[in-house]
């Protein structure tokens, strides 16, 4: 009788697949994120407007219903996309949503004291924005970026249902053959707390990080004589 130990190369198959969305839906996410996020910023109409669009459509609309379009109408537009593509941009496109609205709102609340002071000693809208807004508002978004990511490699298990042979499709498949139905889907909920507390640890080592790298800078370079020397 076929056991879970004799189906172990194709799980592992199936994890890397896993693995291999989680990373590429994160790369996406971070840049939809950061897009719609500070389009969502701007004082102009037409960036701000279909920022707000985007994040209400892709909030608004099912995870899976999204996957299901991408993968099975767009080819009846005459656009075909791979599975892994197809499961990818919908996984992106749906936590980047999420995602922008912790952009937009953390860099929104950061002090105005300084971006007032940054103003009055002549930066630029984009100077203080990449030299002042984003540096400080990364540290705040690490917790709320890294519940994002736990969300979207939970959701990569969705990506089965395109037909990606991902660690869930994987799953499904050797239970039809072994029937040990308990064991394999232990062995899959132990896999994913296992990725899932390695996100928690990379997030928290990040805080750590930009913590350490603030405190260096602040005691280095003071505010004003950083924009003194951009502006001389």
């Amino acid at each position: 009788m076929l056991s879970v130990l004799d189906f172990a190369p194709l799980l592992l198959q199936g994890l890397l697949v896993t693995i291999l969305v989680t990373v590429l839906g994160a790369l996406l996410t971070v840049v939809v994120a950061f897009t719609a996020g500070l389009s969502g910023l701007s004082k102009h109409w037409f960036l701000r407007w279909p920022s707000s669009i985007f994040v209400e459509f892709f909030r608004g609309s099912g995870l899976l219903v999204q996957m299901f379009w991408f993968f099975y109408a767009l080819p009846f537009l005459g656009i075909q996309l791979a599975p892994l593509l197809a499961g990818v941009l919908a996984l992106g496109l749906n936590e980047g949503a999420y995602a922008a609205e912790v952009v937009r709102g953390t860099i929104r609340s950061r002090a105005k004291g300084q971006t007032e002071a940054a103003i009055a000693l002549g930066m630029s809208p984009s100077l203080r924005m990449r030299r002042i807004l984003i540096p400080q508002s990364i540290p705040a978004m690490l917790p709320a970026f890294g519940n994002v990511m736990v969300d979207l490699l939970k959701n990569t298990s969705l990506v089965s249902l395109v037909t990606v042979a991902d660690l869930t499709w994987r799953a499904f498949n050797a239970r039809t053959v072994t029937g040990q139905t308990v064991t394999l889907f232990l062995t899959i909920l132990v896999l994913y707390y296992i990725m899932s507390l390695l996100i928690g640890w990379l997030t928290r080592w990040l805080e750590r990080r930009f913590a350490l790298d603030r405190k260096s800078l602040a005691k280095a370079k003071p505010l004003k004589s950083l924009v003194g020397g951009i502006s001389s």
